[in-house]
């Protein structure tokens, strides 16, 4: 049977490999020629990257490669380095890559692997935007046949009229060029609207080179030659397995240099790190990958691949999703990708150069769109004002400057977009260094409580992370952010991906505390502050996720439900132990029917000045039927056996000592306490012994923890509440 599983596991992995390599050639060709350096060199990073990660990687199911994010870098470090040769600019790039290859290995070994937690997510996704308008408008010119137009996006955006324009005077050779380009993008784009199951087992890129095949056999087939012009068909050299480019170091003392270097080992971790991440997410066996450990194979497989001639090896989510989706299940499908990549080039040599530029330049223009496309733009905008504003402010300044100005000016518009969102720099400034998590395990529940106090962003979310990592996934935790005055959007972005992870492992993340913030959009990742600039306001704000739960749980059970905060100053003044609480909101009040029972939120305080002390917590009110004595019931901690030694004694039960040691209860007449205290009601209060209870003689006051509950917690609250009634009620 284990022989069996082995030999399905192995063919399966062999059938994801052949699949994506079916993607990763034309991708492979196509993002080297786009980069500025010769075709191979896309072959030579795939076959490289997928022998040695699969051999040395820490993740399970990701395909490596050349990235799309490097090929704007690239182009620029041969560009510069060269001084207009490209083939000097070649043989420096290559420096480059050896040398970010190096640094990579270095992060992975440091634990640096968390530091794309650093990054805001608005102002990442407004870089690959960035990246994704560049490759969309470079190509687009290459896919029109102009070899060697250059410039910036913007004067490039600028003479696209005119490069239309030029092909009423263009060769044939060109248009027939141009034809196989423009249908190639229309089968990249209309693909996935195609239902044929025979025509979905051959990938759209595959369809692209076939394409391009299949023209070149029409002419062939009628003795003919190919019309396209050779310039604009693919070359590979016929010693390409043979010899190996010499990477030229001699810029290592110029300060550009080692920008450029940067620049690459920046762009090539950031998109590695999110497609381990996201790819994390599609494993069917729930694995989750040691990136600090794929960062060093990542590293080590670069520097191969630099010195035989190849780009930056990173890891990347489009091929990666293919792999997940053909059953694959170990990083062996990514070896067995590396193999048939390479039995294509060796054995499909003459046909690869058939190809034309501009089938290649059509799917890397369908690539910067699927990165820089409307729907992203929408996103960022529905998520709120001011994730839009970091988001293009990043993409414009990517455009205009560089990668490394790009993203550092994104990080910059991110904590001014908070400081002004707050109106208060020292939140900032006065607790960015201090400790803001707190994490232990209740006992009640068994379940793992943590607790963030001040502010959670992008900035401080490692301290976060650092105890959500330590927490198994197979448990229960709950996350608090009743004392954050505010939680940005990269945060809760991550959080619900801990949420999904803990899920599928069958544990629980459970999110609380923030139903009392504000937001300026009804996204669920929206940013929440407790001091709103109202003018910003989108969509009126939206219900958390707790709050839906908790609306579903009211609709379920008949009930009303209303989030709408309230004032009741007044509401546990009677009650013994809160005589000086001053309730400052009500919030999130479900009720029965008849008021019977309602469950609530609420927000108080006790003492005053330097002694005042905040609480958000949730209460279950019991209205009885007749009158009964005046009550708290508890357990016995500590501090209610050291009030003993006092002089402060609670309510004794005499026929139930273990009841007596275990509970503290106090009320102003013991004995009719002891009287209403029966056996029955004994026995159901000691096996809910985890609430906290008062009693003003009309009604009860049910407490569990000194924090909101979850909508599970509440639930179960509900049901304490109507069974506990019940029996007092008889």
């Amino acid at each position: 049977m284990a022989k069996s599983s082995v030999f399905t596991g192995l063919r399966s992995n062999i059938f994801a490999g052949f699949v994506v390599s079916l993607i990763a050639l034309p991708l492979a060709l196509g993002l080297a020629v786009a980069s500025g350096f010769p075709m191979v060199a896309g072959i030579v990073t795939a076959v490289v990257g997928g022998v040695l990660v699969s051999i040395f990687g820490g993740s399970y199911v990701t395909i490596t490669g050349p990235g799309y994010g490097l090929v704007v870098v690239l182009l620029s470090a041969v560009a510069v380095l060269g001084d207009g040769d490209m083939q000097a600019g070649y043989l420096c790039a290559l420096s480059a890559v050896i040398l970010s290859g190096g640094l990579l290995l270095v992060f992975g070994f440091l634990r640096f692997g968390a530091l794309s937690d650093f990054f805001p997510a608005s102002a990442i996704q407004g870089m690959l935007s960035a990246i994704g308008v560049t490759l969309l408008v470079k190509q687009f010119y290459v896919m029109l046949g102009d070899m060697k137009t250059k410039g910036t996006v913007v004067e490039l955006l600028g003479g696209i009229p005119e490069l239309i324009k030029s092909l009423d005077d263009a060769p044939s050779g060109q248009l027939y060029a141009v034809a196989i380009g423009v249908i190639s993008l229309s089968i990249m784009f209309f693909y996935s609207k195609i239902t044929n199951r025979v025509f979905r087992l051959i990938p759209a890129p595959m369809w692209v080179i076939l394409l391009a095949l299949g023209f070149d056999a029409y002419f062939s087939i009628g003795g003919g030659l190919n019309p396209i012009n050779k310039k604009l068909l693919i070359s590979l050299p016929n010693d390409m397995l043979t010899s190996v480019p010499t990477p030229n170091f001699s810029k290592w003392k110029e300060p550009v240099f080692w920008g450029i270097v940067l620049s690459i080992t920046l762009v090539s971790s950031i998109e590695s790190l999110l497609s381990i991440k996201a790819v994390d997410k599609l494993d069917p066996e729930k694995r989750r990958s040691n990136i600090n450990k794929d960062m060093r194979a990542l590293g080590i497989a670069t520097i191969v691949s630099g010195f035989l001639g190849g780009m930056n090896v990173g890891t990347v989510i489009s091929r990666s999703s293919v792999n997940v989706n053909n059953q694959a299940t170990n990083r062996s499908s990514n070896f067995f990708h590396a193999v048939f990549l390479l039995l294509f080039v060796i054995v499909f040599q003459n046909q690869l150069g058939k190809i034309p530029f501009t089938a290649l330049a059509a799917i890397l223009v369908y690539t910067g769109y699927k990165l820089t496309a409307p729907a992203i733009f929408l996103r960022m905008y529905q998520i709120g004002k001011e994730q839009l504003f970091v988001f293009l402010t990043t993409l414009i300044a990517t455009l205009i400057t560089d990668l490394i100005s790009g993203i550092l000016i994104g990080l910059f518009a991110t904590f001014l977009v908070h400081v002004v969102l707050n109106k208060a720099f020292w939140l900032f400034s006065r607790n960015l260094l201090k400790p803001n998590v707190l994490m232990y395990k209740e006992a009640e529940t068994q379940s793992y409580y943590v607790g963030i106090i001040h502010f959670c962003t992008f900035l401080n979310f490692y301290k976060l992370k650092a105890k959500m990592d330590k927490i198994p996934q197979t448990d229960k935790v709950v996350v608090d952010f009743s004392l954050c005055s505010f939680v940005d959007h990269t945060v809760q972005e991550s959080l619900h991906n801990y949420e999904e992870l803990f899920v599928r492992k069958g544990g629980v993340v459970e999110i609380v505390g923030l139903d009392i913030h504000e937001t300026d959009s009804s996204h669920p990742f929206a940013v929440r502050t407790l001091r709103p600039i109202r003018g910003l306001r989108v969509f009126g704000g939206g219900k958390t996720k707790r709050q839906q739960q908790l609306e579903a749980l009211a609709k379920q059970k008949g009930w009303s439900y209303n989030a709408s905060p309230s004032t009741q100053k007044r509401l546990l003044r009677d009650h013994l132990g809160y005589e000086t609480t001053s309730v400052e909101r009500v919030y999130n009040q479900l009720s029965s029917p008849k008021k019977e029972l309602s469950l609530f939120d609420v927000n108080y305080s006790e003492g005053v000045f330097i002694a005042k002390e905040s609480v958000q917590t949730t209460l279950l009110r019991v209205r009885l039927k007749n009158a009964v004595p005046v009550f708290s019931f508890d357990r016995e901690m500590l501090l209610e056996k050291l009030s003993h030694l006092a002089g402060f004694h609670d309510i004794d039960f005499p026929n139930y000592p273990e009841f007596s040691d275990d509970f503290y209860v106090r009320g102003n007449n013991p004995e009719k306490v002891r009287e209403f205290f029966t056996a029955e009601l004994i026995s159901f209060f000691s096996a809910y012994g985890f609430y906290h209870i008062i009693c003003n003689g009309k009604e009860l006051i049910v407490r569990q923890f000194l924090r909101p509950a979850s909508p599970a917690e509440a639930t179960a609250m509900i049901a304490f509440g109507l069974a506990l009634k019940k029996r007092i009620d008889g």
